[in-house]
């Protein structure tokens, strides 16, 4: 119960200008509703005063027709009245939109005049010249390099970097490190000896 009755109410977003939209729309509805019952009023008054004339009342039908004219003089003022309210209605909503533009940019505005608290023209236009002497700095040691540089030297220095290209795109496998596999006893006679053996053996199946 104390939670209850201990919070805090938050503040209404309807404003005062939403209030007064509100009430003009509601007191258009109830103007064209008028408008609607009494041109229902006055089409049966219409077909009342022709009746009378055919029943030969023309004096009734004439008091009849003349409250139909002034009523009709009131629908004209209904109208007027429905057209300022609606115009009424406009000229707020779009106050309000006025208003909403207008704070957009009272905060766009604080926001720049930080902006320019933090870093003023001064600032500005010393980190240009700053920018601007470092590449004219780096523009004079460029021209430095490229005059104490002879042709010769170009053209060596671009040997090098083609040499490095292709160091780069053609790469030979590694040499094996393991040890070489152990050769039998017989490979290691000599090939003369070998020979000789196999021209002995005719003459031994000769004998």
């Amino acid at each position: 119960m104390g939670n209850v009755f201990g919070r805090k109410s938050h503040p209404s977003r309807i404003t005062e200008q939403d209030r007064a939209i509100l009430q003009l729309k509601q007191q258009r509805d109830k103007l064209k509703q008028y408008q609607r019952r009494i041109t229902l009023q006055l089409e049966k008054e219409r077909l009342l005063a022709k009746q009378l004339l055919k029943d030969g009342r023309k004096e009734k039908a004439l008091v009849l027709l003349k409250k139909k004219r002034y009523q009709d003089q009131l629908l004209e003022k209904t109208d007027n009245q429905i057209s300022n309210l609606e115009r009424m209605v406009q000229d707020i909503e779009f106050t309000q939109i006025e208003l909403k533009v207008i704070e957009g940019l009272k905060v766009g505005n604080d926001c720049l005049k930080s902006m320019h608290e933090v870093m003023s023209i001064e600032d500005v236009e010393r980190i240009m010249d700053e920018t601007q002497e470092a590449i004219e700095y780096q523009r004079q040691i460029d021209e430095i390099l490229a005059g104490t540089l002879t042709q010769e030297d170009e053209d060596s220095v671009l040997a090098e970097l083609q040499a490095l290209t292709q160091e780069e795109e053609v790469q030979l496998p590694d040499v094996p490190t393991d040890p070489l596999p152990e050769v039998p006893e017989a490979a290691n006679v000599q090939p003369g000896r070998m020979r000789a053996k196999e021209n002995d053996r005719p003459e031994m199946l000769a004998a």
